[in-house]
């Protein structure tokens, strides 16, 4: 509440007759305004519209359901204090209530003791008026009201086997959701009978999930791999192990270095999409993929505007992972191909990355390396680069075991050293592939899966590092010395042109 009581404080300084403050929450912004009446109007009252009840107290004035009824009592005599308006921007596509308005702000004005507060979730400014209101988009419930909240609801199961600790992390997950939309959450999770701090955060995540299909853009991605499911890729997994703790409320209050992101790139198919997926679910996180495509289609407005949107979007929901595939496309940052639309989207996705809070975690992939300009891989914007290259033997190893343990095969009774030769310079993907191939012709058998099931369909794939030779020379050249490897070097590894 004190983070409100401050932003509604700023919009009042200036004294404006008319304030439009646009939130969902009704309610929060009434207690807030309360709490300012003495401050900003001493000795004023509280008076509350709706198109329902009227003016709420009455004043003995006739039936003020009507809006401009209900301007025209308080243009004539304005009241001290705060004549707060909750239905109103509804009707302000009728000029006569965009008169009624204007009328009740001049006597406002002359009065010099009151303000109309016009509440709101969405921006209905008259475009008439834009310029003789004073708007205002107030922030969520802070940290405190989210703990309060949490505590509220508590009291209500003394016999919860959740702890504290628990329900400090359950806070801040609970950021970007409204008071009541939390509660809603808090009463699901303790009547669900969770017990680990995976399941409350689970509840926490639908609702989240639920907030963000409103944005056809922002698409949640349940998470169902872990980062031991990844085969190599040991420097990046120990990278993203060392900052597991820190998008908790204790490393916060800490003030420990949150990171801001990761942008990944490399060869198609070496695992680029899996460690996205593999960071989120490690660090307890819920996961959103932006779609690009659909930003510039054209169906949510235009791109700039949709762009701003899910930005605003995914920061109200933090914390949480944002995942961007393909970045060089997405945003068009090839200067041949680059429309206007995309290069204004590009400029507006750097500043953002400059500036954004710090519970968002950007995860950006992308494999057309060279295409990506030196402000976007600089340091400030993202907290490390890593290349991922095709998997070396031991690499091999470790993702054959993977994916034929996924596949119902027991990798410790198989030499998967045999494979070896005739997967040099294989992706990941291929790997997964060729498995998946085998488990089928071993399914149609109706017997187990065996490595000479494996071992003949690698002999008859051909890698993309053949198929795509000059392409991956290119990405390897480029990539050497600019980039963190994404695994500890084998031998022979990382030369460019190799």
């Amino acid at each position: 509440m004190k983070q409100l009581i401050r932003e509604l404080r700023a919009a009042l300084l200036g004294r404006p007759p008319v304030l439009y403050v646009q939130s969902p929450e009704e309610e929060r912004i009434l207690a807030a305004l309360r709490a300012l009446l003495e401050e900003t109007h001493p000795g004023g009252a509280l008076t509350v519209w709706t198109c329902v009840d009227g003016l709420l107290p009455a004043a003995g004035e006739a039936d003020t359901r009507d809006p401009q009824a209900a301007l025209a009592v308080l243009a004539r005599a304005p009241r001290p204090g705060f004549a707060v308006f909750l239905d109103l921007p509804d009707f302000l596509e009728q000029p006569a209530a965009v008169r009624a308005l204007r009328n009740a702000r001049r006597a406002y004005l002359d009065a010099g003791n009151g303000t109309l507060v016009l509440i709101s979730p969405r921006r209905a400014l008259p475009a008439n008026m834009e310029t003789e209101i004073c708007l205002t988009a107030v922030s969520g419930p802070d940290a405190d009201e989210l703990q309060a909240c949490v505590r509220s609801v508590r009291d209500a199961y003394p016999d919860s086997v959740l702890t504290d600790a628990v329900f400090a992390d359950v806070a801040l997950a609970l950021r970007g959701l409204t008071l009541r939309e939390a509660e809603q959450v808090l009463h699901r999770v303790f009547r669900s009978e969770a017990e680990t701090a995976a399941d409350a955060l689970d509840h926490v995540f639908a609702e989240k999930k639920a907030l963000l299909q409103k944005e056809g853009f922002l698409e949640y991605v349940p998470v169902r791999i872990a980062v031991e499911d990844i085969g190599g890729l040991d420097v990046l997994k120990t990278w993203a192990r060392k900052r597991q703790g820190l998008f908790t409320r204790t490393a916060l209050e800490a003030g420990a270095p949150i990171p801001k992101g990761v942008l990944i790139m490399g060869v198609s198919g070496c695992g680029k999409s899996m460690s996205a997926k593999a960071i989120a679910a490690l660090w307890g996180l819920p996961l959103f993929r932006l779609d690009m495509n659909l930003v510039f289609s054209g169906l949510y407005g235009s791109p700039e505007s949709a762009f701003h949107r899910a930005l605003k979007a995914i920061e109200a929901i933090a914390p949480a992972v944002l995942w961007i595939d393909e970045i060089e496309n997405a945003l068009g940052m090839t200067a041949k191909s680059a429309s206007a639309e995309q290069s204004l989207t590009f400029s507006s996705f750097l500043t953002w990355m400059q500036e954004r809070p710090p519970l968002v975690f950007v995860a950006a992939t992308a494999n057309r390396i060279e295409a990506l300009p030196a402000e976007v891989i600089r340091k400030g914007r993202f907290d490390e680069v890593f290349f991922c290259d095709l998997p070396g033997e031991k690499e091999r190893q470790e993702i054959f075991r993977v994916h034929l343990r996924r596949n119902g095969a027991d990798p410790d009774g198989m030499d998967i050293a045999r494979l070896m030769h005739s997967t040099k310079e294989w992706t990941g993907a291929e790997i997964e592939q060729a498995v998946a191939a085998a488990r089928v012709d071993a399914d149609q058998e109706n017997r187990p899966l065996t490595l000479e099931d494996v071992r003949r369909h690698t002999l008859r794939m051909v890698p993309l590092s053949t198929t795509m030779a000059e392409q991956i020379r290119t990405i390897r050249s480029w990539a050497y010395q600019r980039a963190t490897r994404a695994s500890t070097p084998e031998p022979r590894s990382m030369i460019p042109g190799a």
